[in-house]
């Protein structure tokens, strides 16, 4: 019995993780106003647009922010939150609990599409700097606006961009100091921490 309720754990949080990190990428896309005719930003909108769509009627965006999207992430996060918890212990926990939560899980991977699409950018500027795949074009558009604050500051040195470096130091301290730290303030259980 405990096996089957692991195997359904695993399932339900890679493909719940799967999904939720599309919905947020839509988000995140919006956000950095990404070219919606490269090819992946069209399969994160035909992904999206189901449950998307019916939302967008009822919530609007908010200072050009694609609300109805983030929303949806943070009900998709407390899904995934809740069912876990009903595997795991077979209760569903605080509905408040889980609310802020799922907050503090989708802060937690908004950091990391910017860490790890920045990650992927210094490995791409390396091996294929004028690359026109549309994945590289995608990285660079996400990246663009995180790295664009750090240009202003460190000045660029005779062609090496050090900005990256700066940037994965703040979302790093961003993540130990405050996600976790809120994770283990809120007792978010251990089985949850792993979400983030």
């Amino acid at each position: 019995m405990y096996g089957l309720n692991t195997a359904a754990i695993y399932v339900v949080q890679t493909l719940g993780s799967l999904y939720l990190l599309i919905m947020l990428l839509r988000f995140v896309l919006q956000l950095v106003r990404a070219d919606f005719y490269n090819p992946l930003c069209q399969f994160i909108v035909r992904a999206t647009q189901p449950l998307l769509k019916p939302v967008r009627r009822i919530i609007p965006s908010l200072f050009g922010l694609d609300m109805s999207s983030l929303l949806l992430a943070i009900v998709i996060q407390m899904i995934i939150m809740a069912l876990t918890l009903l595997l795991a212990y077979g209760t569903t926990g605080n509905p408040l609990q889980l609310l802020v939560w799922s907050i503090i899980g989708v802060t937690a991977l908004f950091l990391k599409i910017f860490f790890f699409a920045m990650i992927i950018s210094v490995i791409l500027s390396w091996v294929a700097p004028q690359s026109h795949n549309p994945g590289a074009e995608l990285v660079n558009q996400i990246c663009e606006p995180a790295l664009a604050p750090f240009r202003r500051i460190v000045p660029n040195l005779g062609g090496l961009d050090i900005s990256p470096i700066l940037a994965f130091m703040v979302l790093k301290l961003l993540d130990m100091l405050v996600i976790n730290n809120l994770a283990m303030t809120t007792g978010m259980p251990q089985i949850l921490r792993l979400l983030i």
